[in-house]
Parts: structure tokens; C-alpha cells; sequence
């Protein structure tokens, strides 16, 4: 299917954007970030995730509403890291002194190039360069937007490197199963099949300690709601949860049911972790899909990936790739009707 423009970015650099039906959903993909900017479920009237109708916004009002985040998605303390004896810094681009989402340029705010493309699916292919944003090597990704029966979205993606370096990437959907965002997702239920998590510190930077989830407002091991007050106002989620010590075949991760709707969401997906992010600081002052005013809470983010600083602490799982090494991830974002 061909791409149709959508907007440019400040450089005059055209963004386009492909529209793929399939397995009873269809969504819009664009070349900037490798942005899902919309997606829709037959038989359900508002779109699942949150986004914008024009590209303008998404320059300036985003934060990573459907992007694909990298080189190195989530956080690195201090915005610095060593591999093999050798010291990196890295872009500050987290409250001035950490790096976030692979800084102000990461994979989520560059053009990415169409490759392969069906009805059904897009391949998106960018070139992270040597030293950009702080980062060793030159890293060729690529990210495949597939379509699937039974209502499944499924995103692959591969990277090479030149040197050693860091990869870890992820998707970025702020999800709504309810009415695309007009309202909160505090009473959309929830499941993450994880025992333990990562605490952070007021940065959002793990502490090191990997704790147990029993018997704290991270046990989602059963179904609950997002709602947790603690007397103090909803509590903040923004953290890591420990599916496994390491890459493994595809597993599922979470589930999620709108309150209203009854529409449920699987993830399924070959990381060890997954960040849940509840959206409690969206609002991006301006108007989103069909002219919804996005608030707090508004959709919440299940962000497959491998464990945040991971570089900076040993005992995690990896993210550094090697020369000769193919960076492989596969996740799925399963829907279906009640």
C-alpha cells in the first residue's frame, strides 16, 4: 500500500504515513519515530491508542505517544555507561543529567525509511550513526508493523552493529480500551505475569534492588484495577517489571480490559521486562484522535523491553550488542471484543 504524506518536520524533511488493515484491525504507521499514530478494532468505535490527527503535534506536544524509542529505550543514569573498559556519555536529556530514550534525537524523533510493504504490514528501516547521541557504533535497525488474525499486532524488530554497543527498544502506545481517551484508565483492569520489579529512586532511575511484588501496589499478578490511592492521590506507576533474567521465546506479559467496553488486550512478547506507565503526567494542551482533550491517566503505556540502566548494573540482563550479533524482538498486542 502506498504511503501518503502526513506533514514535514522543521528540517522540511517529508513524514509519511502507511495505512495497514488485517486480522480485523487497521492502523496508521508514520516514517517520524516509526509512530503507530492510530488503531482501530472492528466493532469498537473509539481508537485503542492516543495520538494526534495532524503531524504538527507530534513535534512538540508527544511525549513518544506511539514511538518506538531507542537506540536505548528507557533510562541510563548519570547518562554515561562503560563497555569493555571504555567510558561513553551519553545525551542529558532527562531532568539535565540522565539519558532517556536514547536522548533528544533518539529513534523516536528521527525520520525512519520504508522498506517492505503489503496491505498488512511495513518494515521501517533507520541507521543510528556512530556517536550519535553519545552512543558507539553504527546501529542498523529495522522494525516490522504486522497485522495478524484474530486481531493481533505484532512488531519485530532486528538490529546489527558495527561496535559494541547498546540496544534495547520498545513501543510506546498509550493505550485506551475504553473511549480513546476521553476519559482515564484508572478502572481499565489489569494483569502482569511478574513476581518482582525494579524500584527507582525520585529520578526514575532503578536503585539497583530487584523486590518482590507480594504485598505492595505492584502485585497485579491477579487482576485488578489500575486504581491504587493511597490516600495521596492515584499512585505514580512508572517502573519495570522482571518477566525473566533474559530474552526468551515468546511468553505472555500482561493483559488489560477496558472497564466500559469489556475490550481485552494481550501482551505477549521475548523480553525480560516490561514498563508499565500508567500516563499520569499526559496532557498535552492540545486536541488528540477526533478532538479528545487528553488528561492525567488518560492511557497507559506496556513497554516491552529489555531492564532500564541495564549497562550500569551487572546482575541485569544485558542490552549490549555485539559485532556479528543480531538484535532480535518480537512483541504482540492481541485484541479482542467481549
Amino acid at each position: 500500500m502506498d504511503a501518503e504524506r502526513f506533514g514535514e518536520t522543521a528540517e522540511g524533511e517529508a513524514v509519511h504515513r502507511t495505512r495497514l488493515s488485517g486480522g480485523g484491525l487497521t492502523a496508521c504507521v508514520l516514517t517520524y519515530g516509526g509512530v503507530l499514530q492510530d488503531l482501530r478494532l472492528e466493532g469498537h468505535d473509539a481508537p485503542l491508542v492516543l495520538g494526534f490527527d495532524t503531524f504538527e503535534p507530534y513535534l512538540t506536544k508527544s511525549p513518544y505517544f506511539g514511538a518506538i524509542p531507542g537506540r536505548c529505550a528507557n533510562r541510563i543514569g548519570n547518562a554515561r555507561f562503560t563497555i569493555d573498559g571504555k567510558r561513553y556519555h551519553t545525551d542529558p536529556n532527562f531532568l539535565g543529567k540522565h539519558t532517556l530514550h536514547g536522548g533528544s534525537k533518539g529513534t523516536g524523533k528521527r525520520l525512519w525509511r520504508i522498506g517492505e510493504q503489503g496491505s498488512d504490514f511495513v518494515t521501517l528501516h533507520i541507521t543510528d550513526p556512530d556517536g550519535w547521541m553519545g552512543f558507539p557504533g553504527n546501529l542498523e535497525i529495522s522494525c516490522t508493523y504486522r497485522l495478524k488474525a484474530a486481531g493481533t499486532l505484532e512488531l519485530e524488530y532486528e538490529a546489527t552493529t558495527d561496535q559494541p554497543t547498546l540496544c534495547n527498544l520498545a513501543h510506546h502506545s498509550y493505550f485506551n480500551l475504553d473511549d480513546g481517551g476521553t476519559g482515564n484508565i484508572l478502572d481499565h483492569r489489569l494483569v502482569i505475569n511478574a513476581a518482582a520489579y525494579l524500584p527507582v529512586d525520585s529520578d526514575l532511575i532503578p536503585t539497583g534492588g530487584v523486590e518482590p511484588v507480594d504485598g505492595t501496589p505492584f502485585d497485579f499478578r491477579q487482576a485488578r484495577p489500575v486504581r491504587q490511592d493511597e490516600g495521596a492521590g492515584q499512585f505514580v506507576y512508572d517502573h519495570n517489571f522482571c518477566l525473566s533474567a533474559d530474552r526468551e521465546p515468546l511468553k505472555q506479559a500482561a493483559w488489560a480490559q477496558g472497564a466500559v467496553s469489556g475490550v481485552e488486550m494481550e501482551v505477549w512478547t521475548t523480553e525480560p521486562g516490561v514498563q508499565f506507565y500508567a500516563g499520569h503526567k499526559v496532557s498535552p494542551g492540545v486536541p488528540g484522535h477526533g478532538g479528545r482533550m487528553y488528561g492525567a491517566n488518560a492511557g497507559f503505556c506496556l513497554e516491552a523491553q529489555g531492564w532500564p540502566d541495564a549497562v550500569n548494573r551487572p546482575y541485569f540482563p544485558s542490552a549490549v550488542l555485539r559485532p556479528g550479533e543480531t538484535y532480535r524482538q518480537v512483541t504482540q498486542y492481541r485484541f479482542r471484543l467481549p
